[in-house]
Parts: C-alpha cells; sequence; structure tokens
C-alpha cells in the first residue's frame, strides 16, 4: 500500500539519520574532545612536595629562565653541586605534573655530587606554552634546559636528562636529536604516540584501538604540529646510538607496563644500557614506592658512565 511505503520510507531515513548522528558523535565528536582534553587541558596533581622548594631539602638553588629553541619561555631551578661537580642532571616531569615531581630524585642526584635543573614543561607549571603534546614538542624543553646548563650556567659534562613518564618520552626523543645528552634515565616512557593512545584508550574508557585512538592521536598530533610517525620513542632509542640508557619500569603499572621498557630495551645499542622492574603499582611511582632498589640501579648507572666514579 502506498501508505505502508511512505512510512517505511520514512523509518528507514530516521534510523539513516539516527545512524550517521551516532556515527559522527563516535567517530567525530569523541576524538576531537579527547584530542583537545590531551593537549589543551591544565591540571596539577597533587603531590606531597608542593609549596617546597629545593631549600626544603637543605639545598642551595637560583631561578632560572630560559627559552626552549622554538621561543616558548621556561622557568626552573638550578641546583649546584657542593664543590667539583660529577656532572649534570636534567630532571624532566611527568603529564599534569611539575619541576615539584622530580625534588626527591633531585636531592639524590645532589647526594652523588651532581649539578641539577629542574623546570617546568610547556603549558605546565610556570611555563609559558598553550599546549602539551605528550613529549614531542617537549623535547624542545628538554633541549632549552640542556642548552641553559651548559652556556648560562656552565655546568659540567656529562650531561644526563631524568625523565618520568611523558618526561621520559620528551627526554628520548631529545637525546636522539642531541650529542650533548651523554645518557638518559627512563622513567615509565611511552613507546609511541600511536601505541600510547590505542593502550590508555582501551584500558581506562574501553574504547577501541582503531579507529577511535588513531583519530586521537593524530589530531593530537595535528594540533601539535607534527606528524604522528615522527613521536616514536623506539626509534629515538635506535637513533641515541651507544649513548647508555637505564630503563625503569613498575611491575603493576597497568599504564606503562615492564613490556614498553624491555621494548626499548631491546632497541638500545650500548653496553652500558640496563633494566630494572622495580615492585609496585602506581605509574611513575618507582622512585617513592621502591626507593632502595631504585637508587642502587641509578647510582651503579651513573658510576658506569665514562669517568663516572
Amino acid at each position: 500500500m502506498p501508505g505502508s511505503s511512505r512510512i517505511l520510507k520514512i523509518i528507514r531515513n530516521v534510523v539513516l539519520i539516527l545512524v550517521i548522528l551516532v556515527a559522527g558523535f563516535f567517530f567525530g565528536y569523541v576524538p576531537w574532545f579527547f584530542a583537545g582534553l590531551v593537549t589543551t587541558r591544565q591540571y596539577h596533581y597533587r603531590d606531597p612536595n608542593d609549596g617546597k622548594t629545593p631549600n626544603s631539602f637543605h639545598l642551595n638553588f637560583s631561578w632560572v629562565e630560559f627559552p626552549a629553541p622554538d621561543g616558548v619561555p621556561l622557568k626552573g631551578w638550578y641546583v649546584p653541586a657542593e664543590g667539583t661537580a660529577r656532572g649534570t642532571i636534567i630532571y624532566v616531569h611527568g603529564l599534569n605534573r611539575t619541576r615539584i615531581e622530580m625534588l626527591p630524585m633531585a636531592a639524590f642526584g645532589h647526594s652523588l655530587g651532581y649539578d641539577g635543573l629542574l623546570f617546568d614543561l610547556r603549558h605546565q607549571g610556570m611555563s609559558g606554552g598553550n599546549i602539551t603534546t605528550l613529549g614531542y614538542q617537549e623535547r624542545l624543553d628538554v633541549l632549552g634546559a640542556v642548552r641553559c646548563a651548559l652556556e648560562s650556567e656552565h655546568a659540567p659534562r656529562p650531561v644526563i636528562v631524568w625523565g618520568i613518564s611523558m618526561g621520559a618520552a620528551a627526554s628520548l626523543l631529545a637525546a636522539a636529536d642531541s650529542p650533548d645528552i651523554a645518557g638518559v634515565i627512563s622513567d615509565s616512557s611511552f613507546d609511541s604516540m600511536l601505541g600510547t593512545m590505542r593502550h590508555h584508550l582501551r584500558l581506562f574508557i574501553h574504547l577501541p584501538g582503531f579507529p577511535i585512538a588513531d583519530e586521537v592521536a593524530y589530531l593530537t598530533a595535528w594540533r601539535g604540529h607534527f606528524h604522528v610517525a615522527d613521536f616514536d620513542c623506539v626509534k629515538a632509542v635506535e637513533r641515541i646510538g651507544d649513548r647508555p640508557i637505564l630503563f625503569v619500569a613498575v611491575r603493576g603499572d597497568r599504564r606503562m607496563p615492564p613490556s614498553v621498557a624491555q621494548k626499548l630495551y631491546s632497541q638500545a645499542r650500548s653496553p652500558l644500557a640496563k633494566i630494572i622492574v622495580l615492585p609496585g603499582t602506581r605509574h611513575g611511582e618507582g622512585f617513592n614506592q621502591a626507593r632502595e632498589p631504585y637508587e642502587k640501579a641509578v647510582t651503579d648507572f651513573l658510576n658506569s658512565l665514562p669517568g663516572g666514579k
């Protein structure tokens, strides 16, 4: 009947419109929303050391301000060693953190005789910048910190970069770009932008890795003015070549499980490269949850460097 045919056509069109709207929501708006959340949200995880400075750890320090190579203004603290320094450590914090996160590590590095530079990555803490890229553009911040240490503070070599999570990814990418970095302590690094997006969306939101995570990764890269393929820490480790890297993982870390550190370690070419898997459950909290083995691993790693002892 003509009436029934018309009704079926209307129902079909309504269903088609609903399918298009749902598809547009899940494959358009959702990736755009998460990419915006990743790149523009500013949030600070509470830290037990909030409000403290190096003075709280009985360390002398001075404020430093310096630009990243692309001009983003950065701020931090320079902590000189007592007496003749063995070298310099650049401390690089994680996502939604600040230089405060690295204060305990800096106090330990100071006890080993190293100068230290702690700073806020772009779009974090007191530094400038209006976007976060999970480590790719932040690699420029690490390069800026290395330049500040060597040129402005006349810091002694070797220069070691010690990063956690996003800071570890930025450190590996920076070391791949700069021979001034003699070694890296990579704590809970990502393996790649795409791999990290897929893993986290499955883990926390139970969304499929493809295509939503891929869309979020590509939109994040588009916002940050780089290509997804460029954010690859596995390739960065290969480019670092024979410079040593200490890979740190936490056994119960669901966000960056030890398999990620193992994957990165498998590409390291230096005979001095090491990996340690610490007891614990919290992402990036190895230093707090397993202080003694962590400190021993760092001490042995630094002692193994040329002229380290």
